[in-house]
């Protein structure tokens, strides 16, 4: 039996025995839907937007799709189910990250081994055994830690101190994601991407250097203010200036390009205008409950910026109006 043959039979057996387990009321009254593999929980992930923001694009197909601040890459994964292009690249600074990434595209079977095995001893353990994981994790920067770390820390939220480790607390009120949950999220994801995926580590300037008239650009980089402080929400910042830079760039080359960038919760705006001879059409997506207010006790409404590129509306707007 073949590697690929072996996947696909360890993934319809655990699916199998996963649908065997869930509530009719997951189920609408139609069938059964679609499963999107969502393996890395991870706090501002657009897994629940990306239908709203591949519409703008889903009458087009692509060459590449670039996503360089991947997180979850839940655009990428919404992309590919829909075969919107025939190769996607995904990246990000965070390299532990991307280390998880590379293990779902080639090696999702130990990575779901050494979750499973970090889930389970937690059952075992005292309230401490978190934050051992978590001192690990900060020593060795292995990719199962910070997997175990994602699915159990608070509201799936990143922080990390000014010295760049992570230092969020554990969720009291749960255990994070079941491994066998977890083992078909990542055997889907492993079988949705794999042939068709690159990963690369390092800036997002370097990672779009190959992008073309011909591929699609998803830019969902940590909105202003959110990435300094104590307990900083990203790995790292991206400085403004830089970022506009590389959307000029993209210009220049006729690069297609969505981006989602600031927003407001409640009564915060996030971020400023950004320059008019960007030439970009600025589209609000409703995101729902604030997890990052919730957490501060207050219940508030998260709106989304999502700026479209201008050889990207004008064939939208040929779509639709």
């Amino acid at each position: 039996m073949s590697k690929a043959d072996s996947l696909v039979l360890e993934f319809e057996s655990t699916k199998n025995s996963l649908d065997a387990q869930k509530n009719s009321e997951d189920k609408p009254s139609g069938g059964v839907p679609f499963h999107a593999p969502h393996p890395i929980p991870y706090q501002g992930s657009k897994r629940n937007l990306a239908p709203e923001i591949l519409a703008k694009v889903s009458n087009r197909r692509f060459r590449r799709l670039y996503e360089p601040f991947a997180g979850s890459a839940a655009i990428t994964i919404a992309a590919a189910n829909m075969k919107l292009a025939n190769e996607y690249i995904i990246s990000d600074a965070l390299q532990p990250l991307m280390s998880i990434w590379n293990q779902i595209l080639s090696s999702p079977h130990m990575l779901a081994n050494d979750y499973e095995r970090l889930w389970s001893e937690q059952l075992t353990s005292d309230a401490n055994y978190y934050y051992k994981v978590r001192d690990d994790f900060n020593r060795f920067r292995e990719p199962a830690t910070l997997l175990y770390l994602l699915a159990r820390c608070v509201k799936n939220a990143l922080r990390f101190n000014q010295q760049g480790d992570f230092n969020q607390s554990y969720d009291k009120r749960r255990l994070g994601m079941h491994p066998h949950k977890m083992r078909i999220e990542i055997l889907g994801a492993s079988l949705l991407l794999a042939k068709k995926t690159k990963t690369l580590q390092g800036e997002f300037e370097a990672a779009l250097a190959g992008a073309t008239a011909d591929d699609l650009v998803y830019l969902d980089p940590p909105y202003e203010g959110t990435s300094t402080g104590i307990n900083k929400r990203y790995y790292k910042g991206v400085d403004r200036d830089r970022l506009i830079a590389t959307l000029r760039d993209l210009n220049r080359r006729d690069v297609p390009y969505l981006l989602s960038y600031d927003g407001c919760c409640g009564t915060t705006i996030y971020g400023s205008p950004l320059p008019e001879d960007l030439h970009l059409t600025r589209l609000e997506l409703v995101a729902g409950r604030s997890s990052q207010a919730t957490l501060s006790g207050r219940s508030e409404i998260t709106v989304e910026s999502l700026y479209v590129s201008r050889n990207l509306f004008s064939s939208f707007q040929q779509m639709y109006y």
